[in-house]
Formats: C-alpha cells, structure tokens, sequence
C-alpha cells in the first residue's frame, strides 16, 4: 500500500498577469423531495429540485444545446499562442461532442446516464431489494451476506447482453425489505477462470472497517428507518470564494479520529466565526488507508464511516448551508486503491474492468489504478459518482485531486514542464481523460448553475479554466500550486534581507488570461510529512517555549508572527481570484501532519489538530486568529478576489516594499527586516483622503502599534509610480498596511 500521496512535478512560471475576471453571479434551484432509489421506492426528503432537463422537451436533451455548437477554438482569440494548436482543439472539442451526443442517442442524455446511482447498486422497491452491477467479464454472480447466510445458490443473478447483472430479493412476509438494515452483504463473481471470488459492491454507499479482525472493509446495507431530513436550501457559492479545507478526522485536539457530527457542533461555528464562506472537505470518499489523506479510495460512493454513518455527513452540509457557507468535496476521479477484496481493482476477475489494463492501467509511484475513460460504463460510473454526491449530499462544489496526472500519458512522473505549448497539446496528453474532465464540467454546470468545480493542476495547462463551450476544459479554478512552493522556499533558503520584491510580485500575479485561480500560502500538502506548517518554519522550537503571553516576546516569535500575518495578507490580497487555508494554519498551528502508520507506533499525536492552542487566552495563537478573522472579513466587505481593479504600484527590492492597488483598497508592505521608512511616498490612482483599514503591526494582532489608525493621509496630485497622485505613510519595518479610499 501507498503512503502519503505526494505531488511529483513542480510548475515552471509561465502564465500572464493579468486583472482578475469579474466573479460570476448564478443561482441554485430551491427546495424539494430527493428520490432514495427507483420508482415505488421511499422517497427522502431533500433540499433539490432537480436539473432544468428534465423537460422532455429541452433543447439540451434533443442535441441543439447552443452551449456547444461551437468548434472549440474560441480560446484561441485571447491567446495568440494557441493558433498553431488550433486543428487539436477542434479535434478534442468533436471528441466532446461525440461523447454528449452519443449519451442522448443511447441513454437519453446526460442527466439520466449520469443518474446511474438511482439503478445500480442496492435499492429497496415495492417488490423487494433489487441489485445491480457491471460484471463484464463474469461467468456466474450471486448476491450473499447475512440475510441469506452467505448462501451462493439463494441470490443468483442473471445478465444481460451489455454484461450487467441483477437480482432481486424478496420482500418478507410482513413486507420488510429482504436485507435487514445493517446487514453485511457481498457480491461473488465466478470468473472466466472458473475462480470464484468475493468483492464488495461497487455502487456501495457505506461500509464499515474493523481494525481489531482485519484491515479488510466489510460493506453495510444502509437503509435506516428514518432518515436525515433537510431543513435549509442550498447556497450559492460566492464570487469571492474564502475556502477553509479540512479534514474531519483532524479536527480534534485528541489523539484519535473525530467525526462528522463532532466538525458540525465545534468546527462550523469557527469557520462561520473567521468569515470563510466555504469549506473544503478532504478525505471523504472512503479509503482504505487512513495515513494515505483519502487518497486510495476503495469505495467510491460511500462517506468514510471512520467519521460516523452518511447522515451525519447530511446534517454537516446541511448544517453548513444554515450558516451560509458552502460546502466542496475533494474528488479522487485520478487514479483508485489498487486493492482487491475491498476495492475495484479485479473487479469482474479481469485486469480491465474500470481500469485500462496493463501498465498504462497503474500508476507505479502511487501503486494505484487508473482508469479507462474512454469506456461508456466507467464514464456512467464516474459521472454518476459526481451526481450522487450533489443529490444525495447536497455538495456545492468539487475539488478534483490529481489533474495533471489524468491529463498527461507520463502522468507527470519526472516531467518538468517548461511553458513550451507543445507539452500540452501534443502525443503527451490523455485526451480520453480530458475530455472526460470537460464531460464532468459540462454537466456540473449544466445541471447545476452556479455550481463550482476547481482543479488541482501544477502543469500549467492553458485553456483549463476557460469555460467547455469555448474550447476549455471547464474549470472554474486552479489552484495556485507554486505559490505555497514560493514561500517554503524562500523560508528555507533566503535570509530575509534577500527576500525578492520583483519575485513575489511577478509569482503572485502569474496567473493565466481570463482564468480564475485559488491561492494559498499553505494546504494540506505542506503539512504532511517531509514538511511543516508556515508557523514552524517562522518559530520552529521557540513555539514550545515562547508562544505564552506570559514569556518575553523573542525577536524569533516577533519576526515569525509579523512574517506570519503579511505572507497571508500579500497573497490574499495578489495571488488570486479566491482564497484557501488549510485548518489550523490560520492561527500558527505548529509541528507538522502525519497519519498512524507503522513507522511511527500508530500514533494520533501528528494528526489531531491542537484547537485548544487558538482557546487558551494565555497563547499567542489567538493573536493569528484574529488577524486571520479580520483579513477574511475585510474581504467580505470590498470584495476584492472579484474586483477588476489590480495594480501593482511598487517593487522595490532595496527597500523590500511592495505596493498595490486591488479592491479600491491600496495595500503596502515593508517587508524590510529592519529599516522602518518616514513619509514614504506611494503612487494612487484616485485622489482625496485615505485611512487604515487594517494593519499588521495593531495590538490586537500582537504588533507594536507603531501606525496611528486614526490618522487620515491626503493624497497630492503628482504622479509617481505611473499613478497620478500620491500620499505619503509610515511604514514601520515588518508591516504591513491596507488603505481605503474615502
């Protein structure tokens, strides 16, 4: 089994500053019933109204859609550097095409191919409990478990001609469903081979592990007597997105897995507390190895039960929603658990049921499997895997791990990617898998308005946030994966009197034409072990020792607080057109993230995230937190990760000063270790009087209150800067200032 998931490429700088896109406003539909299963079946109460294509009647439905009656080279009008790619995108958007078309001639469109979850699977009706499953290469299958003693000959089941098998099991006699709630259940296959074997449904919705007998995960028949109902509509996910990403069973100072209901009742009143209007949830989807951070996914459909049963999943979102906060889902559609017994891996007993076979079907520095997209039943699994979430769950948006090894036939193995456009549109890219990625998009926002998918991409693949109908691949975001790497580095390697103004600038604003990007200082990523938190890079062992209001404020714990704050205002407020943190880093968290595991005794002490730190009104942390609070509510109020507005003023490398214009706000950072500047002067675009709308260095922050917040500056009319006016500020060393114009 794999460890920890690790990131093997680093991007090169190659995008193009440029002024942040206007956000897009949308809208979700309202309150209804969700369906639990097919016709005749119980219905559970849901928060959905269901997709407009519904209509027999939709344009979308009858293949005029005119979302894509383009030819796909629409990108290229606003990069000149794609003309000689033009014949690829036209190419891959008929690919696209062909695809959508031929779901609407076979499945009646992408709505119902996409809703294979309501068919497949286990599913009570009126006569009794009906399964099915994809077997293609099967010889014989029988539905076993506890309701039939594991008895292979009571549940057999038949096929039909596309290698789809199913059963039904009767009602009792009192007209209970044949599989008791709570029942272990199996699917056995007899195998072309004449093996026979035993493996967890694919389409399971909850299943179970139990360390103490086996590592091995056993699946549940999950039909409850009563269900979670839910009380609140959705939420629109904001144009400024703030996105906390967390990991439900971190989220507790105690050494142990927390769960679901425990980050609904202590975590989202935090995160409503600090301003951010979505949360990240990682590590969902069940996997089997807790240290691999959800990243060897075995059942696909199933909430991992280490937090607590789906319904509690339920209430979290829900309860969310209450708040007016969004909620993502981290979606592993890159590679799966090369398990057997509990995964996907030999499903039907073939090496090529959902995967490709052979080695273009593994992935050898993940040990996992990769799979066949260009295979009509794996695309109805995947796509129906991204439904089920949205109606079952009631998720808002989709990060979608491991981009670039989907899009890329070297996976991004020891590949450095130089900006050259040839990288990207030549034999080196998956085009089955990237149009899969626009099929997944198309349909997301199609079905879903308003809804929000984001990509985890280090490649720099231009086109991937611009919209399917254009010629992209449909994201509405990247992740800004170089930055976190920017600062790491610097903080590794670089002596703060080093510390490159032009650099920062030119990393936080290299952003793609028209594509928006997630920025962050800090993610999951650089957490894990074989690195540390931002904090511990600043502080490292003084955070044991001098982080009590009641020990002398070190020079180490001064630079690391100050440093702290200003790297998280400079790529808030620069770096792109949403914000990220990861749970925890927003008031310092030290030490680092590592999951029980043999190497070290199985310990919970790395992975638990120490919130009794930011509580304690003896610590310093809770200096951090406000700061972060009052960033991300600054944000709430001028908007500026949407605004169009951004100029970079001022690089000066000598006097390590940055200066910007974004938001209406003007933003200053002397990120001078030692020199503090008098009446410095900053070019502005409008002319009249400023005054701080938050500064670093404030007591409350634990700064030293060297900038008066109630003095006003008055611009003059002359330019400087390439502005056409000026104030003048002080400018303390270590600080950081923002302005708003009155």
């Amino acid at each position: 089994m794999a460890g920890n998931k690790k990131k093997n490429i680093k991007p090169k700088s190659l995008d193009k500053p440029t002024e942040s896109p206007p956000g897009e406003e949308a809208s979700y539909f309202t309150t209804s019933d969700m369906a639990n299963n097919a016709p005749g079946s119980p219905m559970l109460q849901g928060n959905f109204e269901g997709p407009p294509t519904k209509d027999p009647s939709s344009s979308y439905l009858s293949g005029s859609d005119p979302e894509i009656s383009g030819d796909g080279t629409e990108v290229i009008k606003s990069d000149g550097y794609l003309e000689p790619h033009r014949e690829y995108f036209g190419q891959r958007f008929a690919h696209f095409k062909r695809w959508v078309r031929d779901i609407e001639l076979s499945e009646g469109g992408i709505d119902k191919f996409s809703r294979g979850y309501e068919s497949y699977g286990l599913h009570v009706t009126a006569e009794g409990v009906r399964y099915r499953e994809w077997a293609p290469g099967a010889k014989e299958a029988s539905l076993v478990g506890d309701f039939n003693n594991w008895d292979v000959a009571a549940n057999p089941m038949t096929r039909n001609d596309f290698g789809v098998w199913e059963t039904v099991v009767a009602n009792t006699a009192d007209g209970q469903p044949g599989i008791p709630h709570g029942s272990h259940i199996k699917v056995t296959f007899v195998t072309g081979s004449g093996e026979r074997v035993y493996r967890l449904p694919a389409w399971s919705r909850y299943v179970t592990q139990d360390l103490t007998k086996s590592p091995i995960y056993e699946a549940v028949f999950y039909n409850p007597p009563q269900r979670y109902t839910f009380k609140n509509k959705r939420v629109v996910p904001e144009a400024d997105l703030c996105i906390y990403e967390a990991h439900i069973g971190i989220s507790s100072p105690e050494g142990r897995v927390a769960t679901f209901k425990e980050f609904t009742q202590n975590m989202l009143p935090m995160i409503k507390d600090l301003g951010y209007n979505a949360v990240q949830l990682m590590a969902v989807m069940e996997h089997a190895y807790y240290a691999s951070f959800g990243y060897q996914v075995t059942s696909f459909f199933a909430p991992s039960s280490r937090y607590g049963e789906p319904d509690d999943l339920r209430e979290l979102i829900d309860t969310a929603h209450g708040l007016g906060i969004a909620v993502f889902l981290d979606v592993v559609h890159s590679h799966a658990c090369n398990n057997v017994e509990d995964g996907l891996n030999q499903f039907d007993g073939t090496d090529h049921c959902y995967f490709h076979e052979g080695g273009r079907g593994r992935h050898e520095l993940w040990n996992s499997r990769l799979f066949n997209y260009g295979h009509h039943e794996v695309t109805r699994f995947l796509l129906s895997n991204l439904r089920y979430w949205i109606e079952e769950f009631g998720f808002d948006g989709f990060r979608f791990d491991g981009v670039t090894s989907m899009m890329y036939k070297h996976h991004g193995i020891a590949y450095g990617f130089s900006g050259h456009y040839d990288e990207y549109f030549t034999g080196n890219t998956d085009e089955e898998a990237v149009v899969y990625l626009m099929l997944a998009n198309y349909m997301c926002h199609k079905l879903y308005p308003g809804f929000v998918t984001i990509a985890e991409d280090v490649s720099g693949m231009p086109a991937l946030c611009r919209s399917v109908s254009e010629g992209g691949v449909g994201f509405d975001y990247r992740l800004t994966m170089s930055v976190p790497d920017m600062w790491i580095k610097m903080l590794k390697e670089t002596r703060d009197e080093d510390w490159d103004m032009v650099q920062i600038a030119h990393q936080l604003t290299n952003r793609r034409y028209q594509e928006r990007a997630i920025t962050y200082c800090e993610s999951h990523d650089q957490a894990l072990v074989g690195d540390k938190t931002l904090a511990f890079w600043l502080m490292d062992k003084e955070m044991y020792t001098h982080m009590s209001d009641m020990s002398p404020l070190t020079p180490i714990v001064d630079r690391g607080l100050a440093l702290h704050k200003m790297i998280r205002l400079v790529t808030c407020g620069l770096g792109g057109e949403g914000y990220l943190t990861f749970e925890g880093n927003e008031f310092g968290h030290p030490e680092w993230l590592d999951f029980p595991r043999e190497g070290n005794g199985s310990s919970f002490h790395y992975a638990r995230r120490q919130f009794n730190l930011v509580h304690d009104e003896n610590l310093r942390y809770k200096y951090l937190y406000r700061f972060d609070r009052a960033m991300v509510h600054l944000e709430r109020q001028h908007h500026w990760l949407s605004a169009h507005d951004q100029w970079v003023t001022l690089k000066h490398n000598d006097d390590k000063v940055l200066a910007f214009e974004r938001g209406g706000l003007v933003w200053i950072f002397n990120f001078h270790p030692t020199n503090s500047y008098t009446d410095y002067r900053v070019g502005v675009a409008w002319a009249g009087k400023y005054n701080v709308a938050l500064c670093t260095d404030d007591a409350e922050f634990l700064g030293h209150s060297r900038i008066d917040a109630s003095v006003d500056h008055f611009s003059t009319p002359m330019e400087w800067n390439a502005r056409p006016n000026y104030i003048q500020v002080y400018l303390p060393a270590r600080t950081a200032v923002v302005l708003k114009h009155d």
